[in-house]
């Protein structure tokens, strides 16, 4: 079933209250489809309905409360601490504005790793706890504005970690919002030549889709906070701006963590991964200023501060995007939003196909009514939700599956300009993972991953590499598929995690641990399991 969450008001913005199943008409790419189930959220109680032909929304009782679940996302790698420890505060004052039914989580990204401060509660006490814990963490955002060139990269690493963090809390009954505590969230941009005026936007929706995506698909409606309010904002009347791609000037481009693979009974590879390839505009030293040709490049610099983009995120979920002052008040609009709307939901055709559907939801016969709802679903195959799902592991330091992979290393050797290869050796039990008999031989077609990340937080790209199995016999109990590869990788320390999955019985098996320069046949990596 696919849930939608639809906010009908009219052009004053009061809710109306009191429709039924029977005033809304579903579309899903342009084509009706019926409405299977169908609650009223009228604040916070779930309201009967007299439309007797569509089923209730499962687990909502009948003038029952519907709790709301709150996910405090917290992108520690771009937030400056006094806005940060501001809205953490508002936020702290505002529990009392939560119903008994409601649960608050609380995550924070440091730039590698998301640490979950609290689980689902509705203690006030240990949410209380963790905004205070949040507080005293360390901030990076005062060292992301003295480097700007690594703006795209450092962002896609904070929207892989909310991603994750959607994902891995979507297990709640009830609404699930998601306050996104950013600050820098920008467009991509490209360079400007000296007499361009034009706004540089780049491709919005590749940078932020992987989110918006894995909201709408488990349910989540993203509320991001512009953590700055009325902001410290860099104006371009203000401060000179510097072309560093312009005839000659210098290319932002670190080297990340990049992955080739050579291995039997497959091989696969792939080029390294870079970062910080965006020849984009920053403050600081260069050889050549550049004069503002037009007053239309103030707007833009008024965009690249993250308005558009936290909107696009709100917009595309069904969410509310919390700007300038409504920082103060994330937690309570939040609350006043989400007590009032219509569950709708349907049982959508699914090929698992990584095809994106629009959904589109309209009052029929009710005209100067408006509608707010999420955009589309995805179609997510399961191959590209277990790639999703070894990612996230990396971010919270986490299992995929079930941790019975064997992970043994060999002695790495140089590969290159501060590369280095490493053997690798899995061991996969066959008693976790299904054979089939086909043609007098016993079958399976296995999928392996590993993505690795480094101390920076830059993670390498995570290709699926195919490992046939066939046996003259039925596999025994206790025996094992050993499959041998590489891992070439930059010459520093980094954490992995590895993955197969079977297709056949839909089990992921997984192993994670450390690996780089030190480790060899010699000294086994002891954090592998």
């Amino acid at each position: 079933m696919v849930n939608v969450e639809v906010v009908v008001t009219d052009r004053r913005g009061h809710r109306i209250r009191g429709l039924e199943a029977s005033d809304f008409e579903l579309l899903v790419d342009r084509e009706p489809l019926p409405i299977s189930y169908f609650t009223e959220v009228d604040e916070g109680v779930a309201r009967s309905s007299l439309d007797d032909d569509v089923a209730r929304v499962p687990s909502v009782v009948a003038d029952e409360p519907v709790g709301t679940n709150y996910l405090i996302f917290i992108d520690d790698l771009h937030a400056v601490r006094q806005h940060r420890d501001r809205v953490l505060s508002r936020l702290e004052q505002d529990l009392v504005l939560l119903n008994p039914a409601d649960r608050v989580a609380v995550v924070a990204f440091d730039g590698r790793n998301v640490s979950r401060l609290t689980d689902w509660t509705n203690s006030r006490q240990e949410i209380s706890e963790a905004l205070a814990l949040a507080r005293q963490r360390r901030a990076d955002g005062r060292a992301r504005l003295r480097n700007w060139g690594a703006q795209e990269n450092q962002v896609r690493k904070a929207v892989m970690a909310a991603t994750a963090t959607v994902r891995a809390f979507a297990v709640a009954p009830g609404r699930k919002v998601a306050l996104l505590l950013t600050d820098g969230w920008s467009q991509p941009a490209r360079a400007l030549t000296i007499m361009e005026a034009a706004p540089p936007w780049g491709d919005t929706e590749s940078l932020y889709n992987p989110l918006v995506h894995a909201a709408n698909q488990v349910g989540f409606s993203l509320y991001p906070i512009d953590l700055p309010g009325f902001r410290d904002m860099v104006s371009c009347s203000s401060a000179p701006l510097w072309n560093t791609s312009s005839a000659g000037n210098s290319w932002f481009s670190e080297p990340g963590v990049g992955a080739s693979w050579r291995g039997s009974p497959t091989t696969y590879s792939t080029a390294d991964s870079r970062y910080n390839d965006d020849r984009g505009w920053t403050l600081g030293p260069s050889t050549r200023p550049l004069r503002i040709p037009s007053p239309s490049l103030q707007g833009w610099c008024r965009r690249e501060n993250g308005h558009e983009v936290l909107r696009f995120l709100a917009r595309q979920t069904g969410g509310l995007p919390m700007l300038d002052g409504s920082r103060d008040r994330a937690l309570g609009e939040a609350a006043e939003d989400t007590r009032t709307y219509y569950w709708l939901g349907f049982e959508a055709p699914r090929d698992q196909n990584d095809e994106l559907h629009n959904i589109k939801v309209r009052l029929p016969g009710r005209r100067g009514l408006r509608v707010r709802t999420r955009k589309h679903f995805l179609d997510i195959s399961r191959s590209t939700e277990v790639t999703m799902l070894v990612e996230g592991a990396l971010v919270f330091d986490d299992s995929p599956g079930k941790d019975v992979l064997e992970a043994r290393f060999g002695t790495p050797r140089k590969a290159g300009f501060r590369k280095i290869s490493v053997p690798i050796e899995v061991s996969i039990p066959l008693d976790d993972v299904q054979l089939l008999p086909m043609d007098g031989r016993w079958r399976n077609e296995l999928e392996f991953r590993v993505t690795l990340i480094d101390e920076h937080g830059d993670r390498s790209e995570t290709p699926v590499d195919k490992i046939p199995i066939h046996g003259s016999r039925a596999p025994s109990p206790g025996d094992t598929f050993v499959y041998e590869t590489e891992l070439v990788m930059r010459r520093r320390e980094h954490r992995y995690v590895a993955a197969v999955y079977d297709p056949l019985s839909g089990a992921i098996l997984s192993a994670s641990g450390d690996v780089g320069p030190a480790t060899g046949t010699e000294t086994p990596n002891g954090d592998a399991k």
